[in-house]
This record gives C-alpha cells, sequence and structure tokens, in this order.
C-alpha cells in the first residue's frame, strides 16, 4: 500500500506534468468503477496536487473568462487504497485500468489519469481531508508530535506500537514498510506496548528542539531540512525523517512511466530484507523486525525469514504503480 513518501511524491509528478498545461471539458469516469461522479465540466481549467499524508487532493482551477465565470474551483481528495497512482499519457495510449481522467485541450490530447488495478483507491469531489486523520508527519511535525502525545491515555496507545503506528489518526503516513524501518532504526521491539515507548517524550519541545526543527522544502529532486540539534532522534522524529529519505529518492521511489525501484530496493535495511524476521500482526499485517518481537506478539503466529532479499513482488505492493 503507498505511503506518504509515494502519495507526496504522487502530487509532485502531478505538478511536473500538469504545470502550464490547460485542461477542457468534463472529467470523465471508467464505467466500472463504483466511486462517485466528478460533476466538473469546464472549457479551459488548470490542475495543481497537494498532498497531506496518506492522501492528495487535486485542486481544478477554471481560467477567468466570461464564459466560466459560473464554473467553480473544484478539489478532488484521492486515497490510492492498494494500488492506485497516476498517469500522464496521450490518448492512445490510456492505461488499462484509468478510473479517472482529466483532458487536455490539445491535439491529439493528453490525459491525466488516476489509474487503480485493485480498485481499493478511492476519490471524493467537493473533497476535504478527512477529520479522522492526524497532522501529516512530514510537513505538520509539531502538530504531528503534540497530537501524539497529548493523546497518550487514548486506548489506541494500548496496543504494540507497531500496530499503532498504522493508525492514521496519530501517524498520517505511516505504513508497512515505513514501520519496519524506523522501529529497526532505534532497536525498538515491535510488540511492546506504544504507551511505554512514547510515554518518556516531552509533549512540547523545548525553545531549542523547535530551533531543529524548520519548513521543509521540497522541489522534484531535492528535500531540504535545516536541522540543528544533533542529539539522537527519537521515535517521533524518525517517523518524520525517515519518509524524507525516501522523498529524497525522488523517481525512484515514484516513477510510473518507468517503474524503477532499484534505489529503494538499496535503501531499505530491514523490510523485506534477508535475515529479518516476520509475522503478522493482530490485524494480519505482516510486520519486518530483527530480534524478539516483544511481549504482545500474537500467540501461535510462527516467525518467517524471507528467502531472499528483497522480494520485489512484495516491495512493490508497498509502492507504485502496484503501489502507488
Amino acid at each position: 500500500m503507498p505511503e506518504g513518501p509515494e502519495l507526496h511524491l504522487a502530487s509532485l509528478f502531478v505538478n511536473r506534468m500538469c504545470g502550464g498545461v490547460v485542461f477542457t471539458g468534463p472529467v470523465q469516469k471508467s464505467e466500472v468503477s463504483k466511486n462517485p461522479e466528478v460533476s466538473f465540466s469546464c472549457p479551459a481549467y488548470t490542475i495543481i496536487a497537494t498532498s497531506r499524508g496518506k492522501e492528495v487532493r487535486l485542486t481544478l482551477t477554471p481560467q477567468k473568462s466570461d464564459s466560466v465565470n459560473q464554473v467553480q474551483t473544484m478539489d478532488i481528495v484521492f486515497r490510492f487504497g492498494m494500488s492506485g497512482f497516476f498517469r500522464f499519457t496521450t490518448e492512445a495510449e490510456l492505461p488499462k485500468h484509468s478510473h479517472l481522467r482529466f483532458y487536455t485541450n490539445e491535439k491529439p490530447c493528453r490525459v491525466l489519469s488516476f489509474v487503480d488495478t485493485r480498485r481499493f483507491g478511492s476519490w471524493q469531489p467537493n473533497g476535504t481531508w478527512q477529520l479522522n486523520r492526524g497532522p501529516c508527519i512530514m510537513f505538520e511535525y509539531l502538530s504531528y508530535r503534540e497530537n501524539v502525545l497529548s493523546h497518550l491515555s487514548d486506548r489506541a496507545f494500548d496496543r504494540p506500537i507497531c500496530e499503532v503506528l498504522l493508525n492514521q489518526k496519530y501517524f498520517n503516513g505511516i505504513g508497512n514498510y515505513l514501520r519496519a524501518e524506523i522501529l529497526f532504526r532505534l532497536n525498538i521491539p515491535p510488540f511492546v506496548k506504544a504507551r511505554t515507548v512514547l510515554e518518556g517524550l516531552q509533549t512540547h519541545l523545548s525553545d531549542e528542539d523547535r530551533k531543529s526543527v524548520v519548513k521543509v522544502e521540497v522541489t522534484d529532486t531535492e528535500v531540504k531540512e535545516e536541522v540543528t540539534n544533533t542529539e539522537t532522534p527519537d521515535l517521533l522524529r524518525l517517523c518524520h525523517t525517515v519518509p524524507l529519505e525516501v522523498i529524497k529518492l525522488g523517481g525512484k521511489g515514484y516513477d510510473p512511466e518507468k517503474m524503477d525501484y532499484t534505489d529503494f530496493k538499496s535503501w531499505l535495511q530491514c523490510y523485506c530484507v534477508k535475515g529479518m524476521k516476520s509475522v503478522r500482526d493482530h490485524n494480519g499485517r505482516t510486520m519486518w523486525f530483527k530480534g524478539d518481537p516483544g511481549p504482545m506478539a500474537p500467540k501461535g503466529e510462527a516467525l518467517a525469514e524471507p528467502k531472499t532479499e528483497g522480494n520485489p513482488s512484495t516491495i512493490q505492493q508497498s509502492l507504485t504503480p502496484v503501489s502507488g
């Protein structure tokens, strides 16, 4: 399933491909999709993408003219599910599983498509960020950190830390491969109570801590983040910085044209790596780790080790386009 970095790279992809491009006509939905129709039609409009955690928002903005002054700007919020991603192609090269399509006013025209083989993804016309999702781990770090530590009495934190890291109410953007990589780096057993891991951290950052967190600037090829605090990062900090490492891989993490995951597989230290162990958590999700799983590990679950390092089919299920 695509995670925060892939969703953000998807937004960068849309902005790179659609910058300066004018779209026209109605937004078209495939006949097989059960998602809602998008009631938007305009002679000339532009598209800009924004990401937040595990969501991407496309903003359709009519160009100013007397003929379109009745058409209102529309936001469409996407969740990628297991296999969603965007493609920008000619009409003749339209992908087979293209379920929402935006056409340019060129001749021949090109098409921005939301492609979703498994059809678990969704979109919401006139949508907003889901209210039950917390601040973005990557680009709203201070708010995300405070949101976690001010709610440690929540029963959600009675669960193992590996399962809580998938709770988008608190860790908006974290998914299966990220939780494995983050816990591995800190040598934290995945099945220890989340509250035990987190309760020693400060709820409010000191002035010195805040100086170490500055605005993150992301381009298609670079992530700029000035860090002045050189102390060992804690779990919440790594939930912020490890996804940024994936973004720094650029197109090697999200490349719907080439689907090249070579750099990503080299970056992985734990997830699907030879010598690591795996076990299904209480929700049936595979957790990769090293050493002792911890006291809250599911009973009767056998530990397994991968036969080959970086199993491509498993890795691709966490990315795009058998990814997102």
